[in-house]
């Protein structure tokens, strides 16, 4: 497992800047459920923050250490309370996912095929139509706009109030 150089180190915590604790080790100290947590933690993300609960500096110390070995993972950072840990994620879990069967109809061709029905759905529901006076009428609906006032009607206005 080669160390982290510099850059990498500087990189990982920028990203791990804006990050919240996924993991909190409490009072009962670095328990193997919190190692399994840690562990889960990192499958997940690659990059975690965990936060003590303990002001005893030595203790913070070797529980970094601890969680480094055990999961074999780099120490990215530590202030205070706060450690960041950073482990890579295995190659095998990032395989491209399977290719679909080809199919016998392309995309396009299942567009072109969908919008020629629709015009035919269309161009039959706008047929002129013949109503009970005999005039030929679209089927097109109206528009639900208001038709133009007649130029013989003032509009009303609202009176202006004094200044």
């Amino acid at each position: 497992m080669p160390a982290l150089s510099a850059k990498q180190r500087s990189d990982l915590r920028a990203q791990a800047h804006k990050l919240k604790p996924t993991v909190i080790i409490g009072d009962k100290g670095l328990t193997d459920p919190v190692v399994a947590e840690i562990d889960r933690a990192l499958k997940a993300h690659e990059l975690i923050k965990i936060r003590a609960s303990t002001d005893d500096r030595d203790a913070r110390d070797l529980w970094l250490e601890s969680i480094c070995r055990k999961l074999e993972a780099h120490p990215v950072q530590q202030i205070g309370k706060m450690f960041v840990i950073y482990r890579q994620k295995p190659q095998e879990e990032k395989a491209p996912p399977a290719r679909p069967a080809p199919k016998s109809e392309t995309v396009k061709q299942r567009r072109e095929s969908k919008a020629t029905t629709k015009q035919r759905e269309r161009s039959k529901a706008y047929a002129p139509k013949e109503d009970s006076a005999g005039f030929t009428r679209s089927g097109r609906p109206r528009s639900r706009t208001p038709s133009p006032r007649p130029a013989s009607e003032s509009r009303r206005r609202r009176p202006r109030t004094s200044r």
